[in-house]
């Protein structure tokens, strides 16, 4: 009966357990470190462009991009790029 159960129980521990614990290690470093970047590039990044460019708009636009949910989708899209920049800069993933 153990060696059978010997290769399920080593699979698991090898496939399963090491990629969940790597997976919470990357997760957790990009929770630490995506503030701390926001915060560094935040006073360079001006948004006074942006706030210009979106004042121009007409209402049909702006109606457009709220049935779109731009205004959820942007931010998300940004935080997705930044999170990929972060993983590849990891010396052993990326």
């Amino acid at each position: 009966m153990q060696a059978l159960l010997w290769p399920i129980v080593s699979w698991l521990l090898r496939e399963v357990v090491v990629r969940f614990v790597a997976v919470a290690v990357v997760f957790e470093l990009l929770v630490i470190l995506v503030p701390k970047a926001i915060a560094i590039v935040s006073p360079w990044a001006g948004t006074g462009g942006l706030t210009s460019a979106f004042a121009g708009l007409p209402a049909g636009v702006w109606w457009g991009l709220d049935m779109l949910a731009v205004g959820y989708g942007i931010p998300l899209v940004i935080s997705a790029y930044v999170a990929r920049f972060l993983i590849r800069r990891i010396p052993l993933i990326g």
